[in-house]
């Protein structure tokens, strides 16, 4: 790349499809750059992303060509950037049709031979943004801003963007060849670390997943999906149902008991499509044709057409039975019909149907919109082609999709619950909502326990708890206080009123009314390290017993659930190879001290055991 731009005579780069990473840094190094309007032409250096950062020159190049400010906006971000985005900022000259590009170049190449030159302007923003940008003491402070949002951000977790900014500092105040051996430097002391290891390896991970039909052996073609039926048109079905339109560009004919729910879920599903034209992902002749694409009614009249029918009641088992006696009767013998249910075994309400083999769970995470995940749980009946038919059309919805056995709770609810369980035992304790939280954010995850069961709903989670207390006795039975609140009418986000209090949708702080429905005891003696190791060790030992049990098929599939499903902080690499990393013998030493000190529900996993005294892993591979 260096050679490159060493070369003292005029080089274009013509762009088509994803140029990112070295590819970028490749073209930055060039004279003049073009590239293609085409919908798959993206730019960006999204190296922060596996742990490392742009070290072919990207850090040095970039803030030259388009200022400081905006050139860490997109290396500290790993963001990608659309052609026009990139014409518009200075990354790219011009942005051509597909057809002409090469044309196009050739005639770039000429005039720059015969000695034109581009004219461009570094940075933006008047003249504050031309101090910010040409000036020493203008980059200094941009720099100093960054790095004190950066550790914001990733509270000193991820070091690859750190060592990005020190490479973009040592190359502006010292020159490119300097910043060049900073870039090599750092970049060698990245690779090896444990972060970068971490982040690869769910890349790689991710990567192979997509390629996984989700049955063992042969698998049979996943049948086409062009029309969905959606039996739930509330916060759940339309998320489902607008995703659905928005990514697959299905048919999808909603269902609900009353014709203002049905509006209104055509209402939600259409902002799905809103959002996405606002931020320009679709055009305004493709917002119309997908949003014709919904309707919905009372009745299943449509359904006979569905492929694909996707239940998204109440989670209660005989509501969802009475469901499925309804799709069952309007649907062809053919439809795969999908329970979107968040813990309640597939087989169970696949009793009340005649096919079985068609039925199988599509749980969604909320927001249905952002969240990746897809678990599909195919039951013991479930037939192969209605799993790789699920698993194919998730994919279709941009969802990352595993595939999970049909037990309580599935695979990422059971792993959270424990999780939760000990963090409302801290609070009875007397631990503070807030101490908490920040304790497993610094931990790495995105928001605290407290936090995301408001998030959930305090409504929801004390049913879901009730039935893997149910299902799991001893080793998962919640705190009271989770059950009072919800009898309270404290549900969380969704009406106001949690553990903390909201305002028009934003927290304003913790509640602390709720101290006095929660709390057994009035001072905690619970020492902080404790504190931590109790919710860290009930998630790591509740994983390998979920995984002994066969509810995800590997070690690779449980920790992309946890990392893409709960938050769990992905340097860590996901819970399983979190505990190769400690050494499952140290995990079990752990769990047993927390055990003779708190209770039985900390007895390590067999699994574990086995492990420790084998010396084995949960990842083949170090």
């Amino acid at each position: 790349i260096n050679r490159i731009a060493d070369l003292g005579k005029p080089v274009v780069a013509a762009i088509h499809g994803a140029c990112l990473g070295g590819g970028l840094e490749a073209a930055l190094a060039c004279t003049y750059r073009i590239a293609t309007d085409h919908p798959k032409t993206v730019l960006g250096l999204p190296e922060v992303q596996l742990g490392i950062f742009p070290a072919a020159g990207g850090c040095q190049r970039l803030p030259r060509l388009i200022g400081v400010r905006a050139a860490l906006e997109m290396i500290l971000a790993g963001k990608t950037v659309l052609a026009t985005r990139a014409l518009k900022s200075g990354i790219v000259d011009e942005v051509v049709h597909p057809a002409i590009l090469e044309t196009v170049a050739l005639v770039a190449a000429r005039r720059l031979a015969d000695g034109w030159r581009p004219r461009r302007r570094v940075g933006g923003g008047g003249f504050a943004g031309l101090v910010m940008d040409r000036t020493p003491l203008g980059r200094r402070l941009v720099l100093g801003l960054a790095r004190r949002g950066v550790l914001r951000q990733t509270k000193g977790q991820y070091p690859a963007p750190l060592s990005a900014l020190r490479a973009v500092a040592q190359g502006l105040s010292y020159g490119v060849e300097a910043g060049l051996e900073m870039e090599a430097a750092l970049f060698a002391e990245l690779a090896v670390g444990e972060v970068s290891r971490n982040l690869v390896r769910l890349f790689f991970a991710t990567t192979a997943l997509k390629k996984d039909r989700g049955v063992p052996g042969e698998a049979p073609e996943p049948k086409p999906i062009k029309n969905v039926g959606i039996v739930g048109a509330g916060f759940m079905g339309a998320g489902i149902g607008g995703v659905a339109v928005a990514q697959a560009g299905v048919d999808v004919r909603f269902r609900d008991t009353d014709f203002s729910r049905v509006g209104q879920g055509l209402a939600a599903a259409r902002k799905v499509l809103d959002e996405r034209l606002k931020r320009r992902r679709i055009t305004k002749h493709e917002h119309r044709r997908l949003t014709a694409l919904l309707s919905g009614g009372t009745g299943f009249e449509g359904f006979a057409r569905a492929d694909l029918v996707i239940e998204a009641a109440f989670e209660d088992l005989q509501v969802k039975h009475d469901v499925l006696r309804g799709i069952e009767a309007a649907v062809r013998d053919d439809c795969v019909i999908a329970s979107n249910t968040s813990t309640i075994p597939i087989a169970q309400i696949a009793q009340a149907g005649r096919r079985p083999q068609r039925v199988l769970g599509m749980h969604f995470f909320s927001p249905v919109e952002r969240m990746p995940l897809l678990e599909v749980i195919a039951a013991d009946r479930t037939a192969p082609e209605a799993t790789v038919t699920a698993v194919a059309f998730g994919r279709r919805m941009g969802k990352t999709v595993i595939v999970v056995r049909d037990r309580p709770g599935f695979w990422v609810n059971r792993i959270l619950a424990p999780y939760l369980n000990e963090a409302g035992r801290l609070l009875e304790e007397g631990l503070p909502i807030e101490v908490v939280d920040r304790m497993m954010v610094r931990f790495g995850f995105p928001v605290g326990p407290i936090t995301l069961l408001d998030e959930i709903g305090l409504d929801v989670a004390a049913k879901s708890a009730g039935v893997l207390h149910h299902a799991f006795g001893i080793r998962m039975a919640p705190t009271e206080g989770i059950h009072r609140l919800a009898e309270s009418g404290r549900l969380g986000r969704k009406n106001g009123r949690g553990f903390y209090q909201y305002r028009n949708g934003k927290r304003r702080g913790v509640d602390e009314s709720v101290y006095g429905l929660i709390r057994t005891h009035t001072n905690s003696a619970v020492p902080p390290a404790d504190a931590l190791a109790r919710m860290v060790h009930a998630l790591l030992n509740e994983a390998a017993r979920a995984l002994d049990e066969g509810v995800v098929r590997t070690a690779r599939d449980g920790d992309i659930g946890a990392v893409f499903g709960i938050g769990y902080p992905p340097f860590r690499g996901g819970p399983l190879c979190y505990m190769d990393a400690l050494g499952p013998t140290k995990v079990v030493e752990e769990l047993r001290r927390l055990e003779q000190a708190w209770g039985e529900r900390f007895q390590p996993a067999p699994l574990l055991v086995r492990l420790a005294e084998t010396g084995g892993r949960f990842h083949a591979e170090p």
